[in-house]
């Protein structure tokens, strides 16, 4: 399976996320495949090791794929996630008191950025949920 995290906006207005994997089904020569996506757009993108970001929110709704890089994502409450590579980003938090990062390791952070058509399902499915209280 694919890991994915979600990140999205609270009715608080705060970052929250919650930590899954892409929804894949049996095909053909014994791979495992999700559905198509409607997307608008892929771009790439890479940061120096060291590099961070302060408080920000995803400028639209988009999947961010980890090609290399080891990232630390906080929100404002002070929760942490990892991603690695591999790893995809459903970035949903697109108001609010949005969240940061900063690269943990060696590595440039390079990703691809898949912007998602409007209204696109996405196959999350969610392992657990930070709670929102």
């Amino acid at each position: 399976m694919i890991r994915c995290v979600r990140l999205w906006t609270g009715p608080d207005r705060n970052s929250y996320f919650e930590e899954g994997t892409i929804d894949l089904t049996p095909g053909v020569r014994g791979d495992w495949l999700s559905g198509k996506i409607k997307v608008a757009s892929i771009s790439f993108q890479e940061t120096a090791s060291g590099g961070a970001f302060t408080w920000h929110t995803a400028p639209v709704r988009q999947l961010v794929i980890t090609l290399s890089g080891t990232l630390d994502f906080e929100t404002r409450e002070g929760k942490h996630f990892v991603l690695h590579p591999g790893d995809v980003l459903l970035a949903e938090d697109t108001a609010g008191s949005g969240h940061s990062w900063r690269l943990v390791d060696a590595s440039s952070w390079r990703r691809a950025y898949v912007v998602l058509e409007a209204g696109a399902a996405v196959p999350f499915r969610a392992e657990r949920q930070q709670a929102t209280s």
